[in-house]
């Protein structure tokens, strides 16, 4: 699956401009913190996704990508061929076989791949797959779109996180860990006329973190979520220029966001650093929701 609507809150697929923040090193900063983990990221074939699969992987991770989307192979690609290790595994997140399929996947491609010892386990899980909505009034609702928006963007979530939860809860002696981070919207976090489904299915899915949180709070396991605004991609580059100004007058910060922005974020929330961080929906906005 794509990352979500790419016109809209959360969205992005393929090559951005504007600001990037470099996904290595930094002064004083471990530069590997996911040395030794395996990360799962769905809908990983372009956008926030492939900007956070490519990070993670910068920074030590084995990573995963689970996407219907071929173009996935291609990221795995630019990770090895950047020294890092990726596979790539077909995903239907709307199907359950499917996303067990994949988790397993990744814990066996964790332990072994590379001849590098890992964990063993899915220690990090970027629950990203999504499909944008196709606008209009509520009285005009078509309910198996409702369905195919519901089934992907929340349904697709969920089922992610409990095939994830399932080997996290069993690491560590069965005491668990890992670190879960979801993907919402600004959408789900404010009201925007005729977004019916999608505003819906980020809203459950912020409130399923909240809720996930705060049951895995007591084990080693840590689930969070960021709500993207608007974001830089191959589409929004290239509608008319009065639309792209409208967009951007929303933004208080005066521009849109990249997906490397927003995969700092999902990459923090994954690390050691934010061990005291569970049950959070943060905004990864340019300050749309304090407005």
């Amino acid at each position: 699956m794509s990352s979500a609507d790419p016109v809209g809150a959360g969205a992005g697929t393929g090559a951005v401009t504007g600001q990037r923040p470099d996904a290595g090193p930094r002064l004083g900063v471990d530069p590997s913190p996911f040395a030794g983990r395996t990360a799962v990221v769905t809908g990983a074939a372009g956008g926030i996704g492939a900007a956070t699969a490519r990070m993670l992987a910068a920074r030590g991770a084995a990573v995963v990508i689970g996407d219907v989307d071929p173009q996935a192979a291609e990221v795995v690609s630019e990770v090895e061929g950047a020294g890092g290790r990726a596979l790539s595994v077909r995903c239907d997140v709307t199907a359950e076989e499917s996303v067990a399929a994949l988790m397993d996947a990744a814990a066996e491609f964790g332990s072994s791949a590379g001849g590098v010892v890992g964990s063993g386990n899915v220690d990090v899980l970027v629950a990203n797959a999504g499909i944008a909505e196709r606008k209009g009034p509520l009285h005009e609702l078509d309910l198996d779109h409702w369905r195919t928006v519901l089934d992907i963007d929340l349904t697709g979530v969920a089922l992610s996180l409990k095939h994830a939860l399932r080997h996290m809860a069993a690491a560590d002696d069965g005491r668990g860990s890992g670190a879960v981070v979801a993907v919402s919207s600004i959408i789900g976090l404010v009201g925007q006329a005729n977004s019916a489904p999608y505003s819906a299915a980020k809203a459950g899915v912020a409130n399923l973190v909240r809720s996930a949180g705060l049951g895995y709070a007591k084990t080693g396991i840590r689930v969070n979520a960021v709500a993207p605004g608007y974001v830089e991609t191959p589409l929004t580059a290239g509608l008319d220029e009065s639309v792209r100004s409208q967009m951007t007058a929303r933004q208080p910060i005066g521009r849109l966001g990249t997906p490397e922005e927003v995969a700092e974020v999902i990459c923090f929330l994954a690390s050691d650093a934010a061990t005291f961080v569970t049950g959070a929906v943060w905004s990864v906005d340019g300050g749309y929701v304090a407005q």
